[in-house]
Order: C-alpha cells, then structure tokens, then sequence
C-alpha cells in the first residue's frame, strides 16, 4: 500500500486507541459519530495526514489531528507519534464533572465504606427520589 493512498477511518482510529475493537469504530461511523474536517463518513472513507477528526462519544466530542497514518495497531505510549489530541477544554471539562457527579464518589484508596457511611449513603441516594 502506498503511503499516500491514506487508510480507512475505522482502521486507524482502532490503531490509535480511539475504539477497542475496530467493529466498534465500523459502528461509530454508521451512526454518524465521525466526521473528518466537518464531513459526516463511512468506515470505507480513506484518512490523510492533517484531516481533523471529530468522535463523538455522548456527551464529548473529542478531535484529533492526523500526524502519520497507521495500518497496524501500536502500544499507547506510541499512539502520541500519529495523533494530535486537539480536544477544547471545554470537553475536557466536562469529563472531569461527570467523574465528579457520580453517585457514591470516593477518594481512591479509601476503601469500602463502613456501615454508618453505607447507612448516610443509602439517606442521601433515597432523598433525589
């Protein structure tokens, strides 16, 4: 394969680690998850080096740009040679909020909760019904 043909959108966002498995990159594109530069794409659709790529995982929108194209998956530490993590601070915001908004949310480390803090748990879970 020439170097300049591109690869498929859904191959090389499971190189990079975007998606786990390449089926769940298939997927995305079906359900009109992926745009690269602000166009709606098939799984077939050929990436070059310096399109933009917007994935939407609800309620994120992350964009990546394109440094090098890939054709086999690489280990993570790699993933930073071939893509450029352009996602505003917005979105990256609001990632951290949810990890923040979840119910029963504990320090690491901190362990099981005892009982009387099992017992406050369950009030304040029974007090949003």
């Amino acid at each position: 394969m020439a170097i300049d043909e591109g690869v498929r959108i859904d191959k090389w966002l499971w190189a990079v680690r975007v998606f786990k498995t390449r089926s769940q990159a298939t997927e995305a594109c079906k359900k009109g998850r992926i745009y690269i530069n602000n166009d709606e794409v098939k799984a077939s659709r050929d990436v070059k080096i310096g399109d933009i790529i917007e994935v939407k995982k609800p309620p994120i929108l992350f964009r990546y740009r394109v440094k090098e194209l890939l054709y086999n998956r690489v280990g993570a530490k790699l993933v930073d040679n071939y893509l450029e993590d352009i996602t505003p601070e917005q979105e990256v915001i609001k990632i951290d909020m949810m990890r923040l908004n979840l119910g029963g949310f504990r320090e690491r480390g901190t362990g099981r909760p005892t009982k009387k803090e099992r017992r406050l748990l369950d009030d304040w879970h029974q007090g949003d019904e």
